[in-house]
């Protein structure tokens, strides 16, 4: 039904964000990760200038007259790991251009972390409302079938109580007919008893052995249609019960939907929730 393909379709939605969020906490990590260790970086080259800017403004202060300054003989050489000034504006180039790059790295991972959330919340709104929105029609689809049903109960009610006056009619009719058979039948058996001429084959016989051919037939069609209005009972019956327990699950599908699953869509996170993340 729409509404468990809509639920299931969220169900995936909400595992495929989670997982792309994961994915891209991993790759924020790394980048802060990266921005650490640029800073470091920067940090150590800022503090070499720094103390370097320190020692040369301490050499332009010597003069003549400095009063400590000392002869080391020893000084006058050219360090074997000395950068050069090629060397050494490359390399300050270089770690402002890593910098650049990890500040540029972070900046384009920001804004694709907040479409991202932005786009994900987005989805997540539209298939909340796609399942509410299935919810509601579900239930008005109970509602709808639930009416009809109880309508069908209503009626079949009715004829179960129509067919039942009815084989009490049919019941009484064959009593009835079964006693006008039995008076036919007596004055035949009393008759057989006429004696000797007497045990005519006269008018009264014939219309009595007409009667009773006549009521024995009329019976036999009233037992017909009384098995027939039984077993038509019994189908009137079975479909009761069916309707019954029919009525009875969509009942209990609507008690579900409505009052137990609507109420925790309620809790799903708002819109606002949903796009919490701030620039």
């Amino acid at each position: 039904m729409e509404m468990e393909r809509q639920l299931l379709k969220e169900a995936d939605l909400i595992r495929n964000i989670r997982d792309l969020l994961k994915r891209t906490i991993i790759q924020a990590t790394n980048q802060i990760r990266s921005n650490r260790i640029q800073k470091e970086f920067c940090e150590l080259d800022w503090s070499d200038k720094v103390e370097t800017y320190h020692i040369d403004d301490k050499c332009v202060s010597y003069n003549n007259d400095s009063t400590n300054i000392q002869s080391h003989p020893s000084s006058v050489k050219f360090e074997e790991n000395a950068s050069t000034p090629k060397t050494w504006a490359q390399f300050s180039h270089d770690n402002i251009s890593s910098a650049e790059q990890e500040k540029l790295a972070s900046v384009q991972l920001r804004s694709l972390i907040q479409n991202i959330i932005h786009d994900a919340a987005e989805d997540l709104r539209l298939q909340r409302a796609a399942v509410n929105q299935a919810f509601h029609n579900h239930c008005r689809e109970l509602d709808d079938a639930k009416l009809k049903l109880e309508q069908h109960l209503e009626q079949t009610l009715k004829d179960i109580g129509e067919e039942e006056a009815n084989i009490v009619a049919l019941k009484q009719a064959i009593r009835d007919k079964e006693t006008y058979l039995k008076v036919a039948q007596t004055r035949l058996y009393d008759r057989s008893f006429r004696p000797n001429v007497e045990l005519c084959k006269d008018e009264p016989q014939f219309r009595l052995v007409s009667e009773v051919e006549e009521l024995t037939v009329f019976l036999e069609a009233l037992k017909r249609k009384l098995m027939e209005s039984e077993q038509c009972l019994k189908h009137l019956e079975e479909t009761r019960m069916k309707l019954e327990k029919e009525i009875a699950v969509k009942a209990n599908s609507i008690s579900i939907d409505r009052e137990k699953c609507l109420p925790f869509r309620i809790h799903y996170p708002v819109d606002l929730e949903l796009a919490s993340y701030k620039q």
